[in-house]
């Protein structure tokens, strides 16, 4: 577990930095920002429309106080609970992996941020519409470094600073807290006949690493995704303690082989079918909430059960639950 802290940690410099060399070329109507696309982008100082092509946007901007005019969804008709269903007020623009373009352009943005890997080959079209920033959210380093940049575009740094620094805080009071002498053998899926299993650099397993889970497909390679295909074989070998599943709907295939039945997740009632936060794990409420899950579900002695709702009203402005 120390080796995932000091990984952790080793970040705390990372979105400051960022802050001092990411948007410099301001002269009161743009700023300049370079995102993972590695592409510099000019937005406007002070934009009032927010269009988000995944959940990050919303968390980052909800956390601060501002309610995006558009989102892309999950699942369709699910508003998450860890945005306190405040989507439902947005525009609804498309899968995150297919937004509608037409029904983003009809949202009128100022601003476009998006998650990364969806969204390049439609980077010109989504430039036509409004500057577009594109963003990776994919590894809990970045969850830091992502949040302070979209903090500073939407013109509250100071916030942003301290929205990572509580979280940093708060990961390391969870792990001093967990007990030392148990490491569950745990696992992060998408469910299907081939699970996708996430890698311990991805946000939701890092913080599950970060308070002493054991996340049995390991580190990623250098250059490498941070998710891979695990077949049930596999994860019998592996035999984790505690199952995370991403919950997409009712088709569950995995739970029709019967290695399924065999895996010692399967037979102590440790499978948690999860939801939106575990997959869009990297704005500051998802990431807190995941934390305090992760816990409970880890060490149920130890921390107690959470609920969601009661814990996003906790980082979103009453102004904008009303």
């Amino acid at each position: 577990m120390a080796r995932y802290t000091r990984t952790f940690f080793s970040a705390l410099g990372l979105s400051a930095m960022l802050m001092a060399g990411g948007a410099q070329a301001e002269d009161g109507k743009k700023v300049s920002i370079v995102d993972d696309r590695g592409v510099t982008v000019e937005v406007p100082a002070q934009p009032k429309r927010i269009a988000s092509i995944s959940y990050f946007a919303d968390d980052v901007a909800l956390a601060l106080g501002i309610k995006p005019v558009a989102s892309t969804y999950m699942t369709a008709g699910r508003e998450p609970d860890f945005l306190l269903g405040l989507t439902s007020g947005m525009k609804q623009i498309g899968q995150r992996a297919k937004p509608n373009l037409e029904l983003l352009s009809e949202a009128k943005p100022d601003l476009i941020i998006a998650i990364r890997r969806y969204t390049v080959g439609n980077a010109a079209q989504l430039q036509n519409i409004a500057p577009y920033v594109a963003y990776n959210m994919e590894l809990l380093e970045e969850s830091y470094s992502e949040t302070a940049a979209l903090s500073m575009l939407l013109g509250k740094p100071e916030r942003g600073e301290q929205l990572n620094a509580d979280f940093r805080k708060h990961l390391a009071e969870y792990a001093a807290k967990a007990p030392k002498d148990v490491h569950p053998r745990f696992l992060i899926m998408w469910g299907g006949a081939t699970p996708f299993a996430f890698h311990t650099e991805n946000t939701s397993a890092s913080i599950v690493a970060a308070i002493g889970g054991d996340n049995i497909p390991g580190p990623k390679s250098p250059g490498g995704e941070f998710g891979i295909d695990l077949s049930l074989e596999t994860m019998l070998e592996k035999d984790p303690e505690v199952i995370f599943i991403y919950d997409s709907g009712p088709d569950r295939a995995h739970e029709s082989n019967p290695i399924w039945s065999q895996l010692s997740a399967v037979k102590n009632n440790r499978v948690f079918y999860v939801g939106d936060q575990w997959v869009e794990t990297n704005g500051p409420i998802a990431r807190e909430i995941v934390l305090r899950e992760a816990a409970h579900y880890l060490y149920p002695d130890t921390f107690p059960a959470i609920d969601v709702k009661a814990e996003a009203a906790k980082l979103i402005p009453a102004e904008l639950q009303n």
